[in-house]
C-alpha cells in the first residue's frame, strides 16, 4: 500500500504546472443559472443565532503626546440608542467619577491628571435600567505603553493568529501558529524538521496549551489551516484544525504525498481533541501534488443560527467543500459540495482565502470561494467564470448600491477586460470591468482613502510573473483614476485608525502571504495614503487587523520573537458606532484571517466618507 502511495506521488510530480495552466481555461465560463440537483436546507442545533457575549472591552493607553491617559471602550449591539457612559477612577483607596456629564457622542475619554497607580472602569447608563459596570483596568502610569504585550512561552515568532473567546469571559483570547516559516506547495520541501505548533493564550497572557501538528503536516499555510470559533454554542470557542496521522508518506523531495488527513476539533481551554473526521481526500482530479495541497477552512451560519465548520480542498482544478456541525461532542456532516457534480462543472474558481455572509437576504450564509459563490445548502449560487482569483473581496462598495458586491482580481490573463471587475454578490452578474487586457493580477484591495471619489476605491497590481508591473486604481463605479504606479497604494494591510472614516495603511509593510517576510526588522508607521503619518515606531510583523477592543477603531497585532503586541489608537474619536466585531461579515473576515492569504476585514455596510 505504501509503495502505491509513493508511486502516485511521483506521478503527481511528473507534470509540473506553472501558475497559469492553459488546460484550466476550459472551465472559464460564466454560470448564473446553475442546473444542479436540489439539496435540502440545513437545520442545525441552534434555536437562535450563536453570538459572542462581548464585554465592554475597555482599553487604557498613554494619551497623545503623553498628556494623560486615553481610555476607549465598546458600544455593543445590545446597547439602547441613548446609552451614555460615566468614567471612574480608583486611586489611593478613593473612587472618583471623572466625567461631569454622561458621555453620549463618543466611547472614549482622556484623564488629564492620572495617578501613578489606578483602576479605571466605565458605567453604562440607560434610562429606566440599573447602571452596568465594565471590567476594571489596572494601570501603572510609568509602565503604560501604546501597546499591550503578550509574552510567549517560547522565543518564537507567530506566523498566524486567531481571535476568539476561549473561556467565556467576553474578552478575546489569542491562538497562534508558530513558527513563522512558510513552505509553498510549489517550492522545495522543508529540510529543517520544524513542525507547526498551535498555542493558546488568554487575553491576560496566561499560557494554556500547545498542540504539535507533527511531521505529517508540512509547515506551510496550504497544509495547515485552522479556524477558531464557538462551534457548539456553549459560549467558549473551539479550535478546528487540519491534522494528520503517523502513516504519512513523503516523496524523494520531502513533500508529504500520502497518508491519513483529518479535520479535528480541539477544546479551546485544554487543547484536547473533541472529535475528528476525514479531510476531503486527495485524488487525481485536483491535478498534481502542487494542486492537491491547497487546503482551507471556514465557518458559516448555514441555517442562519448554527456555526458550521467548512473543510475545503482545491483551488486550481477540482474544488471540494465539506460542511460539518459540532453537536454533543460529535462532528456531523451537513453536505459535501463537489464542483464536478455541478451542471455545468465548476473548476478552477478558487482563491487563496474564503469568507462567508448572507448575500441573498435569506438569513443564511453563503460562501465566497473566489470566483464562485456557494449557497447555504451546498450547491452553486453562481460562478463568474473568471478562473483563479488571488483576491476576492465581498463588501459594500458604495452606499447607494443594492446589496453587497464582490471585487475580483484574476490571475489568468484576460483579454476581455474582466481581469479586474466587480459583480453582484447575490447573482454574480457583472457590474463593471476594467476594460483592458490584464496578465496576472496578483493582489487587490478595496478601501476609501480618497474622499474626492464616492464610495471605496478599488485597486490592484499585476504580478511581474505575468510580464507586467502595472497597477490599477478605480472608483467604486469602475471609473479609472488617472495615476502613476507610484500613486497606487499597496493592497495588503489597511486599518481604521484615526477619527475619520477614511482608512489608513502602513509604511514599511511588504507582506502578502503571512508574517514571515513582513517588516524585515524595520519599524513601521501608520499613515494617511500620500499624507500625514499618524503613528510611528511600530515593531513586528503584521499578524492581524481587527476591532479587538476599545471603540470601533481597529487594533493592530504584530509578531516579534517571543512576543505578541497589540497596538491601540490613542487618537480622540469624533463619533461612536457599534463594535465592528458584531457585524457578521466583518467577524467572518477576522475569523478567516487565521488561514490563507491575509485580507483586511470590511463590514457588510458601507464604512467610508
Amino acid at each position: 500500500m505504501k509503495s502505491n502511495l509513493i508511486m502516485l506521488c511521483l506521478l503527481g510530480l511528473a507534470s509540473t504546472l506553472n501558475a497559469q495552466d492553459p488546460r484550466e481555461r476550459h472551465y472559464y465560463y460564466e454560470i448564473l443559472d446553475p442546473r444542479h440537483e436540489p439539496k435540502p436546507l440545513v437545520e442545525g442545533f441552534a434555536r437562535e443565532r450563536v453570538t459572542e457575549n462581548l464585554s465592554r472591552g475597555l482599553t487604557v493607553t498613554p494619551a497623545r503626546d503623553d498628556k494623560g491617559v486615553y481610555l476607549s471602550w465598546r458600544l455593543l449591539a445590545s446597547d439602547a440608542p441613548g446609552t451614555a457612559f460615566h468614567v471612574y477612577r480608583e486611586a489611593d483607596g478613593k473612587v472618583r467619577r471623572l466625567t461631569k456629564k454622561p458621555l453620549t457622542q463618543t466611547c472614549d475619554f482622556i484623564d488629564a491628571t492620572p495617578a501613578e497607580k489606578a483602576s479605571y472602569w466605565v458605567e453604562a447608563l440607560v434610562k429606566g435600567k440599573k447602571p452596568a459596570l465594565s471590567e476594571k483596568r489596572e494601570v501603572i502610569l510609568s509602565e503604560l505603553k501604546p501597546y499591550t504585550s503578550i509574552p510567549l512561552k517560547e522565543n518564537v515568532k507567530a506566523g498566524k493568529i486567531a481571535l476568539a473567546d476561549l473561556n467565556g469571559d467576553g474578552i478575546y483570547d489569542y491562538i497562534i501558529r508558530t513558527p513563522e516559516t512558510n513552505v509553498d506547495p510549489g517550492m522545495p520541501g522543508d529540510t529543517t524538521g520544524k513542525t507547526y505548533k498551535i498555542s493558546a493564550y488568554l487575553s491576560d497572557g496566561t499560557y494554556l496549551w500547545t498542540y504539535d501538528m507533527g511531521p505529517g503536516i508540512e509547515p506551510g499555510i496550504w497544509y495547515s489551516p485552522f479556524i477558531v470559533y464557538d462551534f457548539n454554542g456553549d459560549g467558549k470557542a473551539e479550535v478546528a484544525i487540519k491534522t494528520a496521522a503517523d502513516d504519512y508518506v513523503k516523496n524523494e523531495k520531502g513533500r508529504v504525498c500520502g497518508g491519513s488527513e483529518y479535520l479535528s476539533v480541539l477544546d479551546g481551554m485544554t487543547g484536547k481533541e473533541i472529535d475528528r473526521v476525514d479531510w476531503p481526500e486527495r485524488n487525481d482530479r485536483y491535478g498534481n501534488l502542487i494542486r492537491q495541497n491547497r487546503n482551507q477552512m471556514g465557518v458559516a451560519y448555514l441555517d442562519g443560527k448554527t456555526p458550521y465548520i467548512l473543510a475545503a480542498r482545491g483551488t486550481y482544478k477540482l474544488m471540494v467543500v465539506d460542511a460539518w456541525m459540532l453537536k454533543d461532542g460529535k462532528l456531523q456532516r451537513a453536505w459535501r459540495w463537489d464542483g464536478d457534480e455541478e451542471n455545468p462543472i465548476v473548476r478552477s474558481m478558487g482563491a487563496h482565502s474564503m469568507v462567508t455572509a448572507d448575500v441573498d437576504g435569506d438569513g443564511r450564509d453563503e460562501i465566497l470561494l473566489g470566483s464562485c459563490m456557494l449557497d447555504d445548502n451546498g450547491t452553486l449560487l453562481w460562478s463568474s467564470g473568471l478562473g483563479h482569483s488571488d483576491k476576492a473581496y465581498l463588501c459594500k462598495l458604495q452606499p447607494d448600491m443594492e446589496g453587497m458586491q464582490v471585487f475580483m482580481v484574476s490571475e489568468p490573463k484576460k483579454e476581455d477586460g474582466r481581469g479586474v471587475s466587480v459583480v453582484d454578490a447575490a447573482t454574480g452578474k457583472l457590474i463593471w470591468k476594467i476594460g483592458q487586457t490584464t496578465y496576472h493580477v496578483g493582489d487587490g484591495m478595496v478601501a476609501d482613502f480618497d474622499s474626492s471619489h464616492p464610495g471605496m476605491e478599488c485597486f490592484a497590481s499585476e504580478d511581474r510573473k505575468g510580464g507586467s508591473t502595472d497597477k490599477y486604481l478605480l472608483t467604486a463605479a469602475g471609473k479609472k483614476i488617472n495615476t502613476t504606479n507610484a500613486e497606487v497604494p499597496g493592497c495588503r494591510n489597511w486599518i481604521w485608525w484615526d477619527a475619520d472614516l477614511l482608512r489608513e495603511t502602513f509604511k514599511g509593510d511588504d507582506n502578502r502571504w503571512g508574517a514571515s517576510s513582513s517588516s524585515g526588522g524595520r519599524k513601521q508607521s501608520i499613515w494617511k495614503w500620500q499624507g500625514e503619518v499618524l503613528t510611528e515606531g511600530i515593531e513586528g510583523d503584521i499578524l492581524m487587523i481587527a476591532d479587538l477592543e476599545g471603540d470601533w477603531r481597529e487594533e493592530l497585532i504584530t509578531a516579534l520573537p517571543g512576543e505578541l503586541r497589540i497596538y491601540h489608537t490613542n487618537i480622540p474619536a469624533r463619533d461612536r458606532r457599534v463594535t465592528l466585531m458584531q457585524d457578521p461579515l466583518y467577524r467572518s473576515y477576522v475569523a478567516h484571517r487565521s488561514m490563507g492569504y491575509p485580507q483586511s476585514p470590511v463590514p457588510s455596510f458601507y464604512l467610508g466618507e
